[in-house]
């Protein structure tokens, strides 16, 4: 199955009534990277060539206004640790950062896990999260929204919520071990595979409208990672040896 995505970038339309604010989420085109990296890797810890991640960042920056000196990140571990931002630069450890300040915009990455991005137009604050298996099941996306409240007073109602692309429930192919952290609604028992298979998509989106943000009020990817791999990077399909996508959020100064 292919898409018809060109551009280097999409643009989740959940936020667009949102004045100043920039969300997107990258894709594997436009970049410079060859090979298995071909061609928009954003990844910094891959094995891709140091100068061609570096002016992949600055063509999807630049394709949305963006410096690379307005960015924040984190290494991230498949845990539940937040951190609250406050200036650009990269940290160690984290799976989910937040912020209220302006001009300063918020990165996961990406290359089978659920990325989420979280908006409140009211306090203008900010989330962007990295929900694999382990912090989906860690409930990272609920103690976001929890931090959020109490470091920014935003309410849940009054926020917008994106689940980015990633690993779709037709491809997420697990064991026992896996598939006995979720309930009975997020994942499927297939006999003639002696396989199951979980939703992460779903099972995020649950935890969002648990924590608050109506149902409404959240958009969901339609793509995958895997399906649509000539799009998207996906670590599973391509064992390992692949670029990663970038999921941004921030808002603009007035």
């Amino acid at each position: 199955m292919t898409t018809t995505i060109q551009s280097c970038c999409l643009q989740p339309r959940i936020f667009d009534a949102i004045p100043g604010l920039i969300a997107a989420e990258s894709t594997r085109h436009g970049g410079v990277s060859q090979g298995n990296y071909a061609a928009l890797n954003l990844g910094l810890s891959t094995e891709d060539d140091p100068i061609a991640i570096e002016e992949n960042r600055r063509i999807f920056f630049q394709s949305l206004g963006l410096s690379p000196t307005q960015i924040a990140s984190a290494y991230q571990i498949h845990g539940d640790a937040i951190l609250k931002v406050d200036q650009p630069g990269r940290a160690d450890g984290y799976d989910a950062l937040i912020t209220n300040v302006p001009n300063l915009f918020l990165t996961v990455t990406i290359a089978d896990c659920t990325p989420i991005l979280i908006a409140d137009p009211r306090t203008r604050a900010v989330a962007a999260i990295h929900a694999g298996w382990r912090g989906t099941i860690a409930g990272i996306v609920s103690k976001t929204i929890t931090r959020l409240q109490a470091e920014f007073g935003v309410q849940a109602q009054d926020c917008l919520a994106y689940i980015g692309t990633c690993i779709d429930e037709c491809s997420f192919e697990v064991n026992a071990d896996v598939a006995d952290h979720f309930a009975g609604d997020f994942k499927r028992w297939d006999e003639s595979l002696q396989k199951y298979f979980v939703d992460l998509k779903a099972a995020n989106r649950t935890q969002l409208i648990e924590a608050g943000i109506l149902p409404e009020k959240i958009e969901v990817s339609p793509y995958s990672t895997v399906v649509h791999n000539t799009d998207f990077y996906s670590y599973r399909k391509e064992k390992g040896v692949t670029g990663r996508m970038l999921n941004l959020i921030g808002f603009k100064a007035n």
